[in-house]
């Protein structure tokens, strides 16, 4: 159960980070709310989830997941450009996570 609340955490992260460019600066209410509720959601989330899981893991599933998910929806949702290098980074960064899990870090 603790992986589910780490995911959980990962995704309102998400979309708390897509709530600030959504805010325009803070310009539009909705989004600016929303940034704060979201966040809140995934520090609760990130807390239960750390009783059980390795702060190690976790922090690196969260930051490595996170990224890879801005990204994608950088390039989707706003359009912003991809290139071949941005693609062998994100690789670099999911191989890390596999990497440190597979270490037996998360044991």
């Amino acid at each position: 159960m603790s992986w589910a609340y780490l995911f959980l955490a990962i995704i309102s992260e998400v979309t708390g980070t897509t709530s600030v460019k959504l805010s325009q600066g803070f310009t539009r209410l909705t989004p600016s709310v929303l940034i704060f509720v979201f966040y809140g959601i995934s520090l609760a989330a990130s807390g239960v989830a750390l009783k059980k899981i390795d702060i190690s893991v976790a922090y690196a599933v969260w930051s490595g997941l996170g990224t890879v998910l801005i990204v994608s929806i950088g390039a989707i949702v706003f359009k912003e450009p991809l290139s071949a290098m941005k693609i062998f980074y994100i690789a670099v960064i999911i191989a890390g996570v596999v990497g440190l899990n597979m270490s037996g870090a998360g044991r």
